[in-house]
């Protein structure tokens, strides 16, 4: 096979499969190429990677070790990004009965929903989660999209338990917001002893629901290592959760005046990485 074919099936199966070690063998056995061949190739797409800001291919040493690419934007590219899911998201047309805010079609959009993934990952790729957790329905688009960008797997907890499912761990919670007791399922089997679990969720009022999902995966003995959510309201201040990560807030919506209050949260994310 000549390189320049075999650059762009290697850019594509790294791009297809992030955050996950692959090692030369692997590459030269599947390419039919020798290692030092493989390696120069890396060192092509590595190059590419980094100066398109599309991200970064890691060497890692040891016996198990090999190459791993992560998804890694430049902080400007995610700012553009941020700052246009508010201009979208605050259009007076989305406006609900009920003081509410449709974002439906956002977030169950591919190209929205993957991008948001993708910064979702880069925000906590560090923190090494083993699983992203979300609970049915709205946030599971924004939650597979996180767990394909980290390379790991998608739980989703749901409002009762299913005989389907096998066993489950059920809990009630309080909703941050309007005080009512509700209820969590998840299947025994669904999540492992000592998981590191990212919760990811499309939209945060009190933080009842993270709050409940934390508690959820405490039942599994297992850790949250962080809480990412799409759009989180500036009320109230204090939520049922303290460590949260948002990429928007919602400070005002005004049904009767037709405002809605959107704006971009600081993303804490260095200026000179890519």
């Amino acid at each position: 096979m000549r390189r320049s074919k075999r650059l762009v099936l290697l850019s594509k199966f790294l791009s297809e499969n992030p955050n996950r070690i692959f090692t030369l063998k692997y590459f030269g056995d599947k390419y039919d190429a020798a290692k030092s061949s493989i390696s120069e190739d890396l060192n092509i797409i590595k190059d590419a990677f980094h100066e398109a800001g599309e991200g970064t291919l890691e060497t890692i040493p040891g016996a198990a070790g090999g190459v791993r690419f992560r998804i890694k934007r430049p902080a400007q590219a995610i700012e553009k990004f941020v700052l246009e899911l508010s201009s979208i998201l605050s259009d007076r047309s989305r406006i609900i009965p009920g003081g509410y805010l449709y974002m439906t079609d956002v977030i169950f959009s591919p190209e929205y929903s993957s991008k948001i993934g993708e910064i979702f990952a880069q925000l906590f790729v560090d923190e090494e989660p083993t699983c992203v957790l979300t609970v049915e329905t709205k946030g599971i688009p924004l939650a597979l999209m996180t767990a394909r960008a980290l390379g790991v797997p998608l739980v989703v907890a749901r409002r009762d338990s299913r005989v389907t499912e096998g066993p489950s761990v059920n809990i009630s919670y309080i909703s941050g917001s309007s005080r009512r007791i509700q209820n969590m399922a998840l299947p025994t089997r669904a999540l492992s002893e000592k998981a590191r679990v990212l919760i990811v969720d499309d939209f945060m009022k009190g933080g009842g629901t993270a709050r409940g999902m934390s508690e959820l995966v405490r039942e599994f003995r297992a850790e949250v290592v962080g809480v990412a959510v799409l759009v989180a309201t500036a009320y109230p201040e204090e939520k049922l959760v303290k460590n949260y990560t948002s990429l928007l807030v919602l400070e005002k919506i005004d049904a009767e005046r037709g405002e809605v209050r959107l704006k971009p949260v600081k993303i804490p994310i260095k200026k000179e990485g890519v």
